[in-house]
């Protein structure tokens, strides 16, 4: 029986000397998603634009929300500060909504030695990464035309991220492998990421929350990148780069466990699948 390497220098060679791959099926993933409609690769782009206008209509019209005692109090600026929350929720819930997936529908690759399943979670990653960078561009052309040129410190937003793109990639090996030997993973991850998208500072500020349940808030990995993300971008805040190297060794740590799990578990996907 063919082994499997788990340790962290595999996890990092594989996703290296499988790039060509990757790129390959992320391409043929987005192309084929928009594949047969009139206009194509502009459902992209229009998306975005299209959530951005709903919540600006939305929570600062119909409900005229203002973002605590931060910014100008402006309807533009809290549509901006919403879809700031909403682009690190939208990629996180892309990848993982899949995750359980991912092996089931690719059973065809399960029975092929030769075919690395582990870059299955890094496809969808890839492609889920090509929508956030859709939607920050989105987001910095709606600010540069409401308030001119974004803080410098967006330069920062690609180190902010990188955190939870190893954070989120080993969550979808985990589920992938979970995904193969309980079906109704793939159930349970919907819903917990609907409640999840509450439970996150993403429609209000953390300092909204009484204080007695503020600590469930921060118990949400995501409340960390959302409100990271927040200070490079619309605060100008440069983040504490103690807590960022912190948080990027335990996800890289996360990742490596998620790898790990897969790598130990996919001896078993052909008897399943």
């Amino acid at each position: 029986m063919q082994r499997f390497s788990a340790s962290p220098m595999a996890m990092l060679g594989d996703i290296w000397r499988n790039k060509g791959l990757v790129y390959a099926l992320a391409k043929r993933e987005v192309i084929g998603r928009y594949r047969g409609s009139y206009l194509g690769m502009l459902w992209s782009l229009f998306n975005p634009i299209f959530m951005l206008a709903v919540y600006t209509f939305v929570f600062s019209i119909v409900f005229k929300a203002r973002w605590g005692t931060s910014g100008s109090g402006s309807q533009t600026e809290f549509a901006l500060i919403l879809f700031t929350g909403m682009i690190v929720f939208g990629f996180f819930s892309e990848c993982i909504s899949r995750a359980p997936s991912l092996v089931v529908s690719n059973a065809n690759y399960v029975k092929k030695v030769v075919f690395p399943l582990e870059v299955l979670p890094v496809v969808t990653l890839a492609g889920a990464f090509f929508h956030l960078v859709i939607s920050l561009v989105v987001w910095l052309v709606f600010y540069i035309v409401s308030f001119g040129l974004p803080h410098a410190t967006s330069l920062l937003f690609p180190l902010v991220l990188l955190p939870l793109i190893f954070f989120v990639l080993g969550l979808a090996w985990f589920l992938a492998s979970l995904g193969v030997f309980l079906r109704d993973v793939g159930q349970i991850v919907g819903i917990l990421i609907t409640a999840l998208m509450f439970l996150s500072p993403i429609f209000y500020p953390i300092a909204a929350i009484p204080e007695r349940y503020r600590y469930l808030i921060n118990l949400n990995p995501l409340t960390h990148f959302i409100e990271q993300t927040r200070d490079v971008l619309v605060w100008g805040t440069v983040p504490e780069v103690g807590y960022w190297l912190v948080s990027l060794l335990a996800s890289l740590a996360f990742a490596w466990l998620g790898f790990a799990w897969f790598q130990k578990t996919r001896k078993g996907f052909a008897d399943v699948v």
